[in-house]
């Protein structure tokens, strides 16, 4: 069997730099860089040269962005799970097309390194095969939904079979997504963390035999649940430190949970508390089934009556009046009385944090 080659260097927006080079970083480049790129490889110079602590900010997708620090120790477990759950070794090949300045790129950045893996990195962009080799092949890749979706429309499903497995996550894997995943080969997961948790603890299968409504949590990792039926976590990644987290969660055993939702997006309606994201999964279905498929979200909007009134937001153009009655219809059934929507309002594009992550506040903001 022949000894796979280990990385000397990584291809960043299509040049190469050599480990050589970045450790003298940002001396000894031949070329001046752009801003994300220099980023990049300044954590990949900090890994190289035994930085202990990194700075990052959390993702802001629930609220404010927060600074966190987080040691060598934890990002090496947390790289060494997952490694080792998808048996990613010396001279596999990794895609990173993440923002690398959160938490979900610097980990494709870590699980490389730690692993002797080559790494190409793309700046984020909806389809990042339009920025790599046309004859390039990878092993293993992390997208969110949008560049997954993004991915298939352009009928590349053969570069990502020859994969050994997909992560997504970042947001939700909406109905439409899950059902264009299903004539996949390469198993694809999504991924359940956090950046106070290193990435993600958890992972759910989306496709095949084995795709699952449920996350299965990595072993090492203690799950429980506070007062509230919110999640909590410790572990390595941790750094033995208990995680509370906002997710109301089902948890069925000491590895397996079913995600209910967020009990921050909890809308009290009439003195009914209406949970934000059911509601959300109901009408995400239901405009797949009339052929609408469209982005969306619930949120509680001031009303004189009810305090709150559950409100409807859906990406893109209005729909017909036939295509609405057919919505309202199927939410009705589905639905409890206080649940459906009161009112569909439609944006022409929703808000994203940085991080490319649903922003519901700016979203609203922006209205």
């Amino acid at each position: 069997m022949t000894t796979p080659s280990l990385p000397t260097s990584l291809l960043l927006n299509g040049r190469e730099f050599t480990y050589a080079a970045i450790q003298q970083y940002p001396a000894h480049l031949d070329a001046p860089v752009n801003g994300y790129e220099a980023k990049a490889l300044d954590f990949v110079r900090q890994w190289l040269t035994g930085t202990q602590e990194f700075g990052l900010t959390t993702s802001g997708s629930t609220g404010t962005p927060t600074p966190i620090t987080l040691r060598r120790r934890q990002l090496e477990a947390s790289a060494r799970r997952t490694a080792d759950y998808f048996d990613l070794g010396p001279g596999d090949r990794a895609l990173v097309c993440l923002n690398c300045e959160y938490i979900g790129g610097m980990m494709m950045l870590v699980r490389g390194l730690e692993r002797n893996m080559h790494l190409t990195i793309v700046e984020p962009h909806a389809n990042p095969f339009e920025y790599v080799d046309a004859e390039a092949e990878f092993d293993f890749a992390a997208f969110v939904p949008l560049q997954l979706k993004t991915v298939l429309a352009a009928g590349l499903a053969s570069r990502l079979n020859r994969m050994k497995a997909l992560l997504v996550g970042g947001a939700p894997a909406d109905a439409a997504l899950q059902q264009e995943l299903q004539p996949l080969r390469v198993p694809v997961y999504l991924t359940y963390g956090m950046t106070e948790t290193c990435s993600h603890v958890a992972l759910r299968r989306l496709n095949g035999p084995d795709a699952s409504h449920t996350f299965r949590v990595f072993t090492g990792i203690a799950a429980g649940q506070d007062e509230r039926s919110c999640l909590t976590l410790r572990g390595d990644v941790t750094d033995d430190q208990l995680i509370v987290t906002n997710d109301r969660v089902n948890l069925l055993d000491a590895h397996t949970f079913e995600w209910l939702g967020r009990a921050d997006f909890v809308i009290n309606s009439g003195g009914v508390k209406v949970p934000a994201e059911k509601v959300e999964l109901v009408l995400d279905v239901a405009l797949a089934e009339i052929g609408q498929p469209r982005r969306c979200f619930v949120a509680g909007q001031p009303d004189e009556r009810l305090g709150q009134a559950v409100t409807a937001f859906i990406e893109g153009p209005a729909l017909a009046a036939a295509a609405e009655t057919q919505l309202h219809a199927l939410l009705a059934e589905r639905l409890g009385r206080y649940e459906q929507p009161r009112q569909l309002r439609y944006v022409t594009e929703f808000a994203a944090t940085a991080s490319g992550k649903l922003d519901r506040a700016a979203t609203l903001r922006g209205l």
